[in-house]
């Protein structure tokens, strides 16, 4: 699996030999961002739990080109906005540790304002 900067590296590459980032700007990428999820959420759409198993195993390419774009725009957003991903995302698990301590919410979906 490719690291997080290789992955950054190729998608500038992309972008920049189509001179696009003239059109990202922090809005219009998160708009795209929220474009591909919402790609995501379509492929499961109107699915019951039964017809998930097998859907999930038949159309694993496809799920996984639509959440390849979704990692594109939040490593590009990241990227043009000197985010360091990793960083930031070690700094909110630890705040999620302390939301959603294992003793209150093993086994459990609550929300951490309803513990």
């Amino acid at each position: 699996m490719s690291d997080i900067k290789s992955l950054v590296d190729r998608i500038r590459k992309f972008r920049d030999e189509r001179n696009w980032k003239q059109f990202h700007n922090p809005k219009d990428s998160a708009i795209a961002l929220l474009s591909e999820a919402s790609e995501v959420l379509d492929l499961f759409k109107w699915l019951n739990s039964k017809e998930l198993v097998t859907y999930t195993k038949e159309k694993r390419k496809e799920i996984g080109d639509e959440l390849s774009d979704v990692l594109y725009w939040v490593l590009l957003i990241a990227y043009d906005l000197k985010i360091d991903l990793p960083k930031a995302f070690e700094e909110k698990m630890k705040k999620n540790e302390k939301k959603y301590p294992i003793k209150k919410v093993k086994g459990k979906h609550t929300k951490y304002n309803k513990l």
